[in-house]
């Protein structure tokens, strides 16, 4: 290998471990948050199209479906969580064997889980639907883009795994102009689908799956063809058990708390269903609109998680701490602009998604209730990177279950059971969210205090 293939490796990278951070958090936060918008705009051009083409119920039906998504599949993208934890720590170590058996024991891990997701979301679907109480007009349109949309689960474990291992060594560029390529696919392929054969929610699920196949595509090609430690070689793949369960120590408490998370948002999703489809479209369109606020929000807790697992493999302490205080700045800032500012043109946003005005007025209750104070949650999940990144996973999995989900479920069967009203329901947001950053703040506090005594 010549020492210019070698920089041309590198130039993807970033030097977690030395030098200034503030500038280097930007540039790996950056096109992460450009990543995770882009994946938004995957499930956006979905509803705006069967929204304003197709009608409110499709639009129901295909926002409704996140709740139970979620719940399915952040088990296994747990895994990712914590694939991303050792690749960092091993890359930081300067680990190579340890380095290349994780990278090839995630990705088929990603596979196999991609597999058993197919079956597992089409044989529960129609069951989990009805659970929650679909409306009748809006449960086969539900099922139909649930069974077509899971045959993506393969592709998509793959991606985001490849994209994890990616993010481990301060590569944030090439997941973000593989998402473009697709993301361009997704958006013609909806419109074809919709407006020209008229396929209704099966034409964007179908969208959304090839898109998907496009991006882990390109993300295995990327992998397959650098000369770093990180290169996957497809005649090595097989799961070492030790690397296997690394991973799973630190990903199955990251999955845990999604499918969890996932749990509550379903109980407030079925709360919701109770309200009829206008309330089911406007707070999937609300929702939806919220969602490019969490994901930038997110991109810290993923910035966070890389940043200090490689400094803790590379035994620099000293940084982890201003890497969380620069990650919670960061976000803070982010989730109040974007929150209000997304809140304050929700009347035209929402528009975008359905014309009917009782959605819009149903949709900016919502957002007037959780967007505003989406900073809250950025705080939160930022925390919860900082500490996984030390290599902590059950305690803000526990904190984060107690503080936001169990009480939003005590507060459903509870407060809300007393004064039904949407006000009431979207009200738990902002509260759990203040419990859960003052406990995890709590807890970062003495975890890294004890990291630098032991350090001394």
């Amino acid at each position: 290998m010549t020492q210019n293939t070698k920089i041309r490796g590198k130039s993807y990278e970033i030097d977690m471990c030395s030098g200034p951070l503030f500038s280097k958090i930007l540039l790996f936060t950056l096109p992460l948050m450009l990543s995770g918008i882009l994946q938004l705009l995957f499930n956006a051009a979905d509803m705006i199209v069967v929204g304003r083409w197709v009608g409110s119920d499709a639009l129901a039906a295909v926002g409704s479906n996140g709740p139970l998504i979620n719940l399915l599949v952040n088990v296994f993208l747990g895994l990712s969580v914590g694939a991303n934890v050792m690749v960092a720590r091993f890359y930081g170590a300067g680990q190579k064997r340890e380095l290349s058996e994780m990278v090839h024991t995630a990705l088929l891990t990603a596979f196999i889980c991609g597999v058993f997701l197919i079956f597992l979301g089409i044989s529960v679907a129609p069951a989990a639907l009805k659970a929650m109480g679909s409306p009748d007009e809006v449960l086969p349109q539900s099922v139909l883009y649930l069974r077509i949309y899971f045959f993506s689960m393969p592709a998509m474990m793959l991606y985001n795994f490849g994209s994890a291992i990616l993010r481990a060594v301060g590569d944030t560029r090439r997941p973000l102009y593989y998402l473009s390529a697709a993301g361009v696919v997704n958006v013609v392929l909806n419109l074809v689908f919709v407006l020209v054969f008229s396929m209704g929610v099966a034409g964007v699920a179908l969208a959304t799956t090839v898109s998907q196949i496009i991006s882990a595509g390109l993300v295995l090609r990327c992998l397959m063809n650098t000369q770093e430690d990180y290169r996957l070689d497809l005649k090595s793949l097989r799961i070492v058990k030790s690397k296997l369960f690394a991973m799973a120590r630190v990903g199955i408490p990251a999955g845990l708390q999604g499918a969890v998370f996932s749990i509550s948002n379903i109980l407030i999703q079925s709360s919701i269903n109770s309200f009829g489809a206008d309330a089911m479209a406007a707070n999937s369109a609300a929702s939806n609109l919220e969602g490019f606020v969490y994901t930038s929000m997110n991109t810290l807790q993923q910035t966070a998680v890389s940043f200090v697992s490689q400094n803790y493999g590379a035994r620099q302490y000293k940084r982890i701490g201003t890497i969380s205080l620069q990650c919670i700045g960061l976000v803070t800032a982010i989730g109040l602009i974007m929150g209000n500012g997304m809140y304050l043109a929700g009347g035209f946003l929402l528009r975008l998604y359905s014309e009917e005005e009782v959605v819009i007025a149903m949709g900016l209750r919502r957002m007037a209730f959780v967007s505003c104070f989406y900073f809250l949650c950025g705080i939160m999940d930022t925390l919860v990177g900082c500490i996984r990144g030390i290599g902590y996973s059950v305690l803000p999995m526990l904190v984060s279950l107690s503080g936001a989900c169990l009480f939003r479920i005590i507060w459903i069967y509870t407060v809300f059971q007393s004064n039904r009203s949407l006000d009431t329901l979207y009200l738990s947001y902002p509260i759990s969210w203040v419990l859960t950053v003052l406990v995890h703040l709590f807890c970062f506090l003495i975890l890294y205090t004890r990291l630098r005594k032991k350090n001394a």
